[in-house]
């Protein structure tokens, strides 16, 4: 298997072969999930250390679970509570957390670029669990992961991006990794909610839920990230709906067998109709939370190989 980075902290430094790579090992660890017994032993031996600086429940839980299956020892620190809140900088943090010699440590921040600060600090693997708005890559390899196991394929699909675009790490790292696999990719939002230059990306964008959606294969709902808002970007959540929410009549206009994707946390009746996220023919919610644990054991396990191969060296 070829996987040539020390650190994993983004789709954009990934070749399409890397991610093909990461998917198929991915799948041997879905089946691995859905056995009596759950656990390897790849990383035994290992010290997995997570630092959310950003509250989580599904990525943190994700990430703890996928650790112990794998056999590593797992530290989840409450970074809330943390030196950082008595003035600690990011840095000096890092340099701390690398005199226990740690081999993996899974790092969300608030701040765009931080991880990748981080990761120049330490000498064990470093995974980004979300920064700012700039990725969060296990998120878009789990929905790519999903993707392909419904669909049967990850190239030449429709995908309607849908929402929040402008403050979503989540649509950044989709839209990087299904250009990579050569597929077409639209943005569904209004206005205020679309970033400026969004064009440049190569995507299609569309201010109308009904001509975005026309044809898709796949419908992918973002959440409102009101934490990150500071400003009126929408008149109301009863009006977002109405023109934004995804309902049976808007998806209506997607293929047939189209299906409707969510990262989590759903507000349901905002971004999505409650019965469509939980209709089992359309909806692959849940099946992106199993995928999820899947990708991330299989994320650890290419990059401990690559501690194991190369101890001492840096890569890419």
């Amino acid at each position: 298997m070829r996987f040539d980075h020390r650190h994993l902290l983004g789709i954009e430094a990934l070749r399409p072969d890397e991610i093909v790579t990461l998917l198929d090992l991915a799948d041997r660890y879905v089946a691995l999930g859905r056995q009596q017994e759950k656990h390897a032993s790849l990383l035994t031996g290992r010290t997995q250390i997570n630092m959310f600086f950003e509250t989580s429940t599904r990525t943190q839980a994700s990430f703890e679970l996928a650790g112990k299956r794998m056999g590593a020892d797992v530290m989840s620190m409450a970074m809330q509570a943390s030196s950082i809140k008595k003035g600690e900088t990011l840095i000096d943090t890092a340099l701390t957390l690398n005199a226990m010699h740690p081999d993996l440590l899974i790092v969300r921040h608030p701040h765009s670029g931080a991880v990748a600060l981080l990761a120049q600090k330490v000498n064990c693997a470093v995974i980004n669990a979300g920064d700012g708005r700039h990725e969060h890559p296990t998120q878009a390899l789990l929905d790519a992961l999903t993707i392909r196991r419904r669909k049967g394929r990850l190239h030449r699909l429709t995908v309607a991006i849908c929402g929040d675009i402008a403050h979503s790490r989540v649509a950044r790292s989709n839209i990087l990794l299904l250009h990579k696999l050569e597929n077409r990719v639209r943005l569904v939002g209004p206005p205020t909610l679309l970033p400026s230059g969004i064009e440049d990306f190569g995507v299609e964008v569309t201010h109308d839920m009904r001509e975005g959606l026309a044809d898709a294969d796949v419908v992918m709902m973002l959440r409102l990230q009101k934490e990150r808002m500071d400003g009126g970007f929408i008149p109301s959540e009863r009006e977002y709906y109405h023109r934004y929410g995804l309902d049976a009549e808007k998806l209506a206009h997607a293929k047939e067998d189209a299906i409707v994707m969510h990262p989590g946390p759903m507000n349901r009746g905002v971004e999505i109709d409650g019965t469509l996220a939980d209709d089992i023919n359309r909806s692959v919610i849940q099946e992106q939370v199993e995928m999820g644990v899947a990708v991330r054991m299989a994320a650890m396990d290419l990059l401990a190989r690559n501690l194991r191969a190369r101890p001492t060296e840096v890569m890419a």
